[in-house]
């Protein structure tokens, strides 16, 4: 192993012919071991910190990073550990919980009366016996389902006076002489939009509950027309979205024929959109035309390229800053992190208590958190006070920008630098603790991605996301999903309203 790093000990005849040489030559020979067992030290030093930063590397999965599950690989590890603290509440539903029971109906489709005809104890006919009353039970079901047809037809009507042709008109929906109508364009992209049915699988469910298949053809055109009869839809979601007070954002890879592509949304409680662009950066957003023009508070995951539109404030997601904090705390086994960790959570959870009673913390309380806050951080640089940047730095000074540093460091340097980011939750009720939302509603683009395996085209890419984006936003609305995508095709598409109306 001494021979790999090039350092050479002296042997014992080493030794006596220094001692013969004089006192000169042993602290010479001494001076040189010192000097080999300091760069050995210093390998020793860099091999360490290599084979922590492998390590950690290897140690990332999805409970303690923004690593998707299906990066983990396998074997898989240990289920995901909720980052909430347990509670004292019993599972299943809560006191006050709306149930879900089937109800009577007061207003019966259909009535069928079962006749008593004869005496169940003496065998009497009962045909001419008045009824007393009636014991009634309730079966709901789904009728057959067919398609129906509706014949168009125009007179044609010879004037008597002129002896003109004149037909009567049509209704502007119908413009050929053999087509579908909406009810059957509905239920083709809802399966595919909503449901995320490829599809072949599509056209089987027509062949299967209405013995009429469709075409593949008819199945994709559908979603073409439903994306043109949104637009004005689309248009009002990012007027409302540039105007938004919190905005959350976040993005996500795409496969579009064969390559990556990104997959961008910003959205809100009521309102969703969805970009999809070759690019992942500020080229991207802006085409999708809402952050160039957004003033309010802007929730994402500290991306660098958010930090580019400084026309808005900023929040951090807290749920990253927990995942990574566990992270440093089982790979790196630093105290603070957990401390930090604690205390993001009990600001949170303190938050969550005055919001219900006062529109924002006391001064005092805040103060409170905010010192917290710095000497955890402080206890942080301290314990990493000893860490190595880059142990290959000074030996390579062509290297460009900052000087690596290990995940502890990175982590510190954006809770110090980006303190009134982080804790935005604690300033602002209105600010989130996390930016779930947005999380929440790229994983259902994520989940048409892992059924389909991506997209054929970028057309047909964004045109998916334009409908999802106007789903999405419907339901958040309470809208009924079926209803807002006939609407659309009727010519009269949901518009969410604005919130002072």
């Amino acid at each position: 192993m001494l021979d790999s790093m090039n350092i050479r000990l002296p042997t014992r005849e080493d030794i006596h012919a220094a001692f013969k040489q004089g006192e000169e030559a042993v602290v010479a020979l001494f001076f040189g071991v010192a000097q080999q067992v300091e760069a050995l030290g210093e390998q020793l030093e860099k091999q360490a910190v290599a084979l922590k930063e492998v390590q950690a590397r290897l140690g990332k999965n999805s409970r303690n990073s923004g690593k998707p599950p299906s990066s983990d690989g396998y074997p898989k590890p240990k289920r995901t550990v909720s980052l909430r603290k347990p509670g004292q509440k019993t599972t299943g539903g809560q006191p006050g919980h709306k149930g879900e029971t089937l109800k009577r109906s007061a207003h019966p489709d259909i009535q069928e009366i079962h006749p008593a005809t004869t005496c169940r104890q003496c065998g009497s006919a009962l045909h001419t016996v008045d009824t007393q009353g009636y014991e009634e039970r309730q079966v709901f079901d789904i009728p057959a389902i067919r398609i129906e047809v509706t014949a168009h037809r125009a007179e044609i009507k010879v004037c008597p006076a002129c002896r003109t042709e004149n037909r009567g008109d049509f209704p502007s929906e119908v413009t050929g002489p053999v087509q579908y109508g909406p009810g059957v364009k509905a239920w083709a992209t809802y399966f595919q939009s909503q449901h995320f049915v490829p599809v072949d699988r599509t056209a089987q469910i027509f062949a299967d509950l209405l013995n009429h298949p469709l075409a593949e053809g008819t199945l994709m055109k559908a979603g073409q027309e439903l994306s043109d009869h949104i637009t004005p839809a689309t248009a009002a979601i990012k007027d409302q979205l540039r105007t938004a007070a919190v905005l959350h954002t976040d993005e996500s890879g795409v496969r579009v024929q064969g390559k990556l592509h990104w997959l961008h949304v910003a959205a809100t409680d009521r309102l969703t959109d969805y970009t999809i662009h070759a690019k992942r950066g500020k080229a991207a957003m802006d085409d999708a035309v809402i952050l160039p023009h957004f003033t309010g508070r802007m929730t994402h995951d500290h991306w660098s390229a958010y930090f580019r539109y400084e026309n808005c404030t900023h929040a951090l997601c807290n749920a990253h800053h927990l995942r990574e904090l566990r992270f440093i705390e089982e790979q790196y086994g630093q105290r603070w992190a957990a401390a930090m960790a604690q205390l993001l959570v009990e600001m949170k959870h303190t938050v969550e208590t005055t919001a219900t009673h006062h529109p924002q913390l006391s001064a005092e309380v805040i103060k409170t958190f905010e010192g917290r806050y710095d000497d955890v951080v402080s206890a942080g640089y301290q314990a990493n006070s000893l860490q190595v940047v880059d142990p290959d730095w000074k030996q390579t000074p062509k290297k460009k920008g900052r000087p690596r540093q290990t995940p502890p460091l990175n982590l510190l340097d954006r809770l110090r630098d980006f303190k009134p980011q982080v804790l935005a939750f604690m300033y602002d009720f209105r600010v989130p603790f996390d930016n779930n939302l947005a999380e929440r509603d790229v994983r259902m683009v994520k989940v048409k991605q892992k059924v389909s395996g991506g997209f054929r085209t970028l057309t047909g890419a964004q045109q998916f996301a334009q409908i999802r984006g106007y789903i999405s936003t419907a339901r958040k609305n309470a809208v009924n999903v079926f209803s807002a995508i006939r609407d659309a095709f009727l010519g009269q598409p949901f518009i969410p309203p604005c919130p002072s109306e």
